[in-house]
């Protein structure tokens, strides 16, 4: 997007073209205003619109131009957060509440994937969460019983299980979640666009919003082209917020994120990574992830930004890391190559926001946006139809807070990501 081919790498490459949509021009009236076009905020349009409400999305750029077209498409049940570690943060009722939404997620995104003919290679295979040592193994069993105790039939598998599962060598076991799954990440952004737009909801891209304003008669939103008045508005930007949201992007610390691909491997190979299906990632504090597409290449992300130094060294991290997981692939050059942000809070989860009467949105999806996006976008629009109320939202109200050192922090994530990615020279 934008003339960069770093943005969105082989996802803008392998998605279904976007819905036709148009600027924002002159004055028009909605019952909701959305602002931005991902996961949540297309959720959102498309909820609404199903109910029977006008709703009016306005992105700045183009549909799942964010993160929402740049993840790694792992559509994962729950938060990077450990189970009895969220309900410890959030109290047994926000906590077990969003356990229970955030479990049955999944679920949601393949749903509706379905229903609508989305073309967004949706496989509903399971994720593998891999043990790196014996820390690692530690680590995924108090998940696996804490999940365990929940109720979730989440599986720890042995070594041996797991590099026949995967094909990828010298982990110690893994956490299989049959909940999970993969999906093309852009693909599914418009598809739900699609979606959306088919259900009655209206999507004006190119559309920036500068400022929105509240008055006796609603919410005023104006772009540089026009504005819309509506009774209620829904913030549904994240770590790419800008203008006038720019306060959500301030309240997160910037992770970068990037991805490269290889280009489609044979058959044979193809059978030897993942032939069940699904994706893979680490226990590492600077973890990695793997997986296919639909045209069996293997897609290989990290933290690090594709960027100045970063580029040449996180590249050949990429090559050695290959070369460690799956030795049968030999010497690989890559197809593609893209980065993004991952918009971290200081406890690793989600925010709801209170912006004035009728005003709300949900952001800080912390790497875990796609299922979480969508059924937040769902509870966005159950609230707006007086389904429920703010008390029973899936997350309490919560202030934003700018995090101390933010900007420190950003610098510190990129320039220690080229470290660890550096080869390790014997002594």
């Amino acid at each position: 997007m934008l003339e960069d081919k770093r943005s969105h790498g082989l996802w803008e490459l392998s998605a279904p073209p976007a819905p036709p949509t148009s600027v924002l021009s002159g004055s028009i009236s909605a019952d909701v205003v959305i602002v931005g076009a991902g996961y949540t905020g297309l959720s959102a349009a498309l909820h609404l619109a199903k109910a029977g409400k006008t709703a009016v999305v306005l992105e700045a750029i183009e549909i799942g131009f964010g993160a929402s077209g740049r993840n790694s498409g792992f559509v994962n049940a729950g938060l990077w957060v450990m189970p009895e570690d969220l309900i410890a943060t959030l109290g047994p009722v926000y906590g077990n509440r969003l356990i229970q939404l955030l479990g049955e997620a999944p679920r949601e995104v393949f749903a509706l994937a379905e229903h609508y003919g989305m073309r967004c290679q949706a496989d509903h295979c399971g994720t593998y969460h891999c043990a790196v040592g014996a820390s690692g193994l530690q680590q995924l069993r108090a998940r696996q019983e804490q999940w365990g105790r929940l109720g979730a039939k989440v599986e720890l598998l042995s070594e041996e299980v797991t590099r026949a599962r995967t094909g990828a060598t010298g982990y110690k076991g893994s956490l299989f979640d049959p909940r999970a799954g993969t999906i093309q990440p852009l693909a599914y952004a418009r598809g739900l666009a699609g979606a959306a737009i088919g259900e009655g909801a209206t999507i004006h891209t190119g559309s920036a919003v500068t400022s929105f304003e509240r008055g006796s008669d609603g919410w005023t939103v104006k772009t540089a082209g026009g504005s819309v008045s509506a009774n209620w508005l829904i913030l549904a930007t994240d770590a790419y917020s800008a203008g006038p949201t720019s306060r959500i992007r301030e309240e997160q610390v910037h992770l970068p994120y990037f991805h490269v691909s290889t280009a489609p491997l044979s058959h044979n190979l193809r059978k030897t990574i993942l032939p069940n299906g699904g994706a893979g990632w680490d226990t590492k504090t600077i973890l990695s992830g793997f997986r296919l597409d639909a045209e069996g290449r293997l897609i290989v992300g990290s933290v690090g930004a594709l960027r100045s130094t970063g580029r040449g060294i996180h590249r050949a991290w990429a090559k050695r890391h290959i070369r460690k997981l799956f030795p049968q692939l030999g010497e690989i050059e890559f197809e593609t190559e893209w980065y993004g942000k991952i918009g971290m809070t200081p406890d690793h989860l989600p925010r709801l926001h209170s912006y004035g009467v009728n005003a709300v949105g949900i952001n800080g999806y912390n790497g875990r946006g796609i299922a979480p996006g969508t059924v937040f976008g769902r509870e966005l629009a159950r609230l707006v139809l007086g389904e429920t109320n703010l008390e029973g939202m899936p997350l309490p109200v919560s202030e934003l807070r700018v995090p101390m050192f933010r900007e420190m922090r950003e610098a510190y994530y990129e320039v220690g990501a080229q470290l660890a990615h550096l080869p390790i020279v014997p002594a």
